[in-house]
């Protein structure tokens, strides 16, 4: 794949995350509420965070071993937030992720984004598992992967640290993982 794909579903384009992104990132992800529903996403966000995100993803494709795709709506170029595949090459799976503008929350676009992710993986990729995370207290991430059939595989009692909170502070926070493999991907 010498070009970077593009994905289209019913109401989304799933594209690069290109430079022109950086002023809806800084604004979308800036969003307290987004970096609290994730593990990586810091706050505040910086333009500095954003220019290094997408110094990532620009690396993760040339080495194959992240697809991060920004997702917009058909009907505007604008990037409303991004999802992608992080690939562990050696085991032949990947960690899918994900977040949204708080604005196109609860409108089925992260699970339509997700559905095209996974037949990526799967078909294009040719991955043979997939799994996601989500913390606890993130129910509607965790809706997201039931509605495409991924299955509850594991429980990560008080597995992170909680946003804001020392080690000294003793507060956690649970994960819990979803997975699907190819031959599950197969019989849906």
């Amino acid at each position: 794949m010498e070009q970077f794909p593009t994905l289209t579903t019913e109401r989304l384009i799933l594209d690069q995350v290109k430079t022109s992104d950086i002023p809806n990132i800084l604004t979308y992800a800036g969003n307290i509420k987004i970096a609290e529903n994730t593990r990586s996403i810091p706050h505040p966000y910086l333009e500095e965070n954003a220019i290094a995100w997408l110094q990532m993803t620009n690396s993760g494709f040339k080495e194959k071993d992240n697809y991060m795709f920004g997702i917009r709506l058909k009907d505007s170029p604008e990037l409303i937030g991004a999802i992608g595949l992080d690939i562990n090459k050696e085991n032949n799976r990947a960690e899918l992720g994900y977040w949204l503008a708080e604005d196109f929350w609860n409108q089925g676009i992260t699970t339509e984004a997700a559905k095209a992710i996974l037949a990526f993986g799967f078909d294009k990729l040719k991955l043979n598992k997939i799994i996601a995370v989500y913390l606890t207290t993130n129910e509607a991430s965790g809706r997201v992967m039931v509605k495409n059939g991924m299955i509850k595989e594991a429980v990560f009692k008080d597995h992170d640290i909680k946003r804001g909170c020392k080690v000294e502070d003793n507060t956690y926070v649970s994960l819990i993982q979803y997975r699907m493999t190819k031959s599950e991907y197969k019989s849906l």
